[in-house]
This record gives C-alpha cells, sequence and structure tokens, in this order.
C-alpha cells in the first residue's frame, strides 16, 4: 500500500512525542539546576552572555556541555538513519535510544547534575532530528518558536485567502505547541512527586512513540471510513 505520509509522521505520534519535549524541558530545568534539555539558545545565552562574560567558568560548562551533547545527538540520530539495517525503522532505533538514555539518568543524583543535563540534551537532539515533520509538515516536537511562527504565518494566510487549509495547517501546529505546554505541566508536577526519577515519565512516553511506529495508522483510517 502506498502511504501518503510515513507512519513516523503522524498526529498522533507528534503529540506525543511533544509532551516528551515539554517533559524533558521542565525536568531539567525545574529539577537539575535550571538548564534547558531543548532550549539551546537559552543555554547558549547563559554559557556564553552571561558567565562566560563574568568569568564563572563552572556555571559556563554547566550550560555549554548540553549544548555539545545536543549537537552530539543530532549526529548520532544521523549515523543511525546511515546504519539502521532492516529490522526495525531507524526512527524506532532513535527513541527507543532515547527513552533508555533517560532511564539512565534517573539514576544520576543531583550531585551529578552535569551529566544527567548534558545525557539529557543528547536525548533531545536524537529527538529534534530524527522526527521534524508531522502529515508532510516541518514541525518540531522540542521546541516551539519555529512552530509559533509557521502556525501564525498559516493563521494569517487564512484569514487573508479563507481557504480551509491554512486554518488546518495553523491549528495542527498550535496544538503541537499546546502538547508540549501540557508535558512541561505534567513533567514538573512529575518532578514536586519523585524528584529525579520523574524522567522515567518521559521514557514511558517514549517507549509508547516506539511501539506506536508498528502500527499502520493510515491503513486503520481507511478501514475506519469504509
Amino acid at each position: 500500500m502506498k502511504h501518503k505520509f510515513q507512519i513516523s509522521e503522524s498526529i498522533r505520534l507528534g503529540a506525543i512525542l511533544a509532551l516528551s519535549g515539554g517533559f524533558m524541558d521542565a525536568y531539567s530545568y525545574m529539577e537539575r539546576g535550571e538548564v534547558f534539555a531543548n532550549a539551546q539558545t537559552g543555554n547558549m545565552l547563559l554559557f556564553g552572555g552571561v558567565h562566560l562574560s563574568q568569568g564563572d567558568f563552572q556555571n559556563t560548562l554547566k550550560y555549554l556541555f548540553p549544548v555539545l551533547a545536543f549537537a552530539l545527538g543530532i549526529a548520532l540520530a544521523e549515523v543511525v538513519r546511515a546504519k539502521a539495517g532492516n529490522l526495525l525503522h531507524w526512527r524506532q532505533i532513535s527513541v527507543l535510544a532515547e527513552a533508555l538514555i533517560l532511564i539512565a539518568v534517573s539514576f544520576f543524583p543531583t550531585a551529578l547534575n552535569l551529566p544527567a543535563n548534558a545525557l539529557t540534551s543528547f536525548a533531545c537532539g536524537i529527538q529534534v532530528e530524527s522526527f521534524r515533520k508531522i502529515h508532510g509538515k516541518g514541525i518540531a516536537t522540542t521546541m516551539c518558536i519555529g512552530n509559533l511562527r509557521s502556525g501564525t504565518e498559516n493563521l494569517h494566510h487564512y484569514f487573508h485567502t479563507k481557504e480551509r487549509h491554512f486554518l488546518d495547517t495553523s491549528l495542527l501546529y498550535y496544538g503541537i505547541i499546546a502538547c508540549f505546554i501540557v508535558g512541561a505541566v505534567i513533567g514538573n508536577a512529575a518532578v514536586q512527586l519523585f524528584q529525579t526519577k520523574a524522567i522515567l515519565g518521559c521514557s514511558f512516553l517514549l517507549l509508547i512513540s516506539f511501539f506506536m511506529m508498528f502500527i499502520d495508522w493510515e491503513k486503520k483510517e481507511k478501514e475506519l471510513a469504509l
């Protein structure tokens, strides 16, 4: 059967991944010393614009390592993409690796926040490179600024042209942003209850994503429509 979209581009999967993206950012910021897991722009600002300029080299490393780890995660995703065999899709390997990395992070005490944050950002880098589209649209599940731009742009086009597909696309972008925010709320609540172990909730979401990619959602939707 020819598919219009890849299984990894389903809205259901994108929503779960956006929940995990918000969860990771809330976890690293609230529980691991106010470092961003996904928002590397914020880490770069704090690394260079604040702590490096003040000569605070200890905190410089606190924000530098996650940025470097994020880049390494992107590189690893590309390696997996090139080397993956036929047993699992390369995106399934990526999301499974991400879940296992975060399980390992849950065992790091707060005294080891530096490597814990680096590994969390490493996992985020894997996700941002592996999952770049939803229903053929370029949508990120680990950050919001690009989604906000595209959602607002499509909303403007809808008001200007009254063409329904622009509204649908805008709602898709805003929906993923809403999922990210909900994930952050859940992540913060989990931190209050489980502290460093809270990240296991994010691993659970990623494992759900892994198994969801075995399901041909497009085929199921067509069968239900018959």
